[in-house]
């Protein structure tokens, strides 16, 4: 009798750890149900709410579209954004069911993530917005040069827009914690660039800065010479 009992200790002790753990693990997948369907309607409160207030038009304007399109993404950034929060609720609910089962270290790792998100959803904000109002003000500049008969508006507009989208890129890296391996990898990207127009300009412009030089200096002395003539007094 005592080796039978012996044998079937293992098994009780099995069945009541079952018995403990079970209910946890009935308690997680409801968690993760209810996560789930609460997700979806956040995601399609989201996109309903967004469209309402005609946000679609702005990232339109602002060419995040046309940039997904061209990366061959067949979504917008609106539903980005709900893919988002879509996410951020699944992780929250992910978090909490290991919790429930008392994996420290998987909700450790699920909570780093979930802080994570809203980072990322603020520097998407920050991506969309800057990129409206860095094409706002490049039109403007391009508009108001081209009224202005200067040549190449459309060249100064360029620059003024990819100055714009420069800083407003940076901002968001640096909003969602990159900023820093963005930051160098950017200046040594500037770096390498501004060496090599330097280089390319000096050693194959030399003949073409001279003759810039020497137009303008041709146009001052002229300048200069009618001044000149001006100044003496007719006999």
């Amino acid at each position: 009798m005592d080796n039978v009992n012996m044998l079937l200790e293992p098994i009780r002790g099995s069945l009541h750890q079952i018995g403990i753990f079970l209910p946890r693990i009935l308690l997680a997948v409801l968690i993760l149900v209810v996560g789930w369907l609460l997700a979806k309607a956040i995601r399609y409160a989201i996109l309903k709410a967004l469209r309402a207030v005609n946000f679609h038009v702005v990232t339109e304007k602002a060419g995040i579209d046309e940039m997904l399109k061209q990366g061959g993404a067949e979504i917008d950034s609106i539903r980005v954004l709900g893919g988002l929060f879509y996410w951020l609720v699944i992780l929250a609910a992910l978090m909490i069911a290991f919790n429930s089962l008392d994996l420290a270290y998987v909700t450790d790792l699920i909570g780093r993530i979930l802080l994570f998100m809203p980072k990322l959803m603020i520097a998407l904000f920050i991506l969309i917005f800057g990129a409206y109002f860095a094409r706002f003000v490049g039109t403007a500049v391009t508009s108001y040069l081209q009224r202005m008969h200067v040549g190449e508006a459309n060249l100064v507009g360029r620059v003024v827009l990819y100055a714009i989208m420069v800083f407003v890129v940076m901002i968001a890296l640096n909003q969602a914690g990159l900023g820093d391996i963005i930051r160098e990898t950017f200046l040594i990207i500037v770096a390498a660039i501004a060496l090599g127009l330097a280089l390319a300009f000096g050693l194959g412009g030399q003949k073409r800065a001279a003759e810039l030089i020497e137009h303008w200096t041709g146009k001052s002395d002229g300048k200069e010479q009618e001044a000149r003539n001006r100044s003496k007094p007719v006999l």
